[in-house]
């Protein structure tokens, strides 16, 4: 099949930053004494796209309580992204690669002041066409909004695009919006259901084989 854009999720993807997002609720939610295993965001918020807010609601917090709690969880997450963004093995070389060959862009369930951050960080703009995060859209994965938002601004065929996600959520929004989608399970990841992935990638670096033309295709 022949791809003319590519439409990126990043975190888990781009970068390795779940786990520092994790880490990042943890610890502002443990003042609140509640509890966040990594399996309930594994299954929950991973595979079906929950909030770990839904948690406080079920703590009984008050709206307004909630609200404050998101915004010290979302400083401390900038806080800690400022000092350091992790990058998944091989996607710098792989972005080297298909730059330029691909109308790309990146869409993401990650609020803009923290994406902005983790591009900045990496050096990732570049190689974007354009972003879509979630303050850019009024239903985050596993909803089909943000994909369909980005066949827009793309312009181009939905049989021509091309997702790359990591979770199970992510692939399901890729495919109610009827695009072809490459799942590549990250550590966090790996365990849940990528059944309807067109392809199960275990490395980001086996992309650029798989898509791009070989001298064959011209002969």
């Amino acid at each position: 099949m022949s791809f003319e854009a590519i439409f990126w999720d990043n975190d888990g993807v781009l970068v390795d930053t779940e786990a520092v997002f994790i880490k990042a609720c943890r610890e502002v939610f443990a003042d609140e004494g509640i509890e966040i295993s990594e399996g309930w965001f594994i299954n929950e918020s991973l595979a079906k796209g929950s909030s770990v807010f839904d948690l406080a609601r079920k703590k009984g917090m008050s709206n307004e309580e909630i609200i404050q709690l998101r915004k010290r969880r979302n400083e401390y997450y900038s806080k800690v992204l400022m000092k350091h963004v992790p990058i998944v093995d091989g996607v710098k070389e792989t972005l080297e690669a298909l730059h330029g060959k691909f109308l790309m862009g990146v869409v993401t369930s990650s609020r803009k002041e923290h994406f902005e951050i983790m591009m900045k960080k990496t050096g990732f703009r570049r190689f974007f066409n354009f972003f879509i995060t979630a303050d850019d859209i009024k239903n985050t994965k596993p909803d089909p909004e943000p994909y369909l938002k980005a066949l827009e601004i793309a312009g181009k065929p939905c049989e021509s695009c091309l997702v790359i996600e990591d979770s199970q959520r992510g692939v399901v929004a890729a495919k109610a919006a009827g695009l072809s989608c490459y799942a590549v399970p990250s550590e966090l990841t790996k365990s849940l259901d990528f059944s309807m992935a067109d392809k199960v990638l275990n490395s980001i670096r086996e992309l650029p084989d798989i898509i791009l033309p070989t001298t064959s295709d011209f002969s």
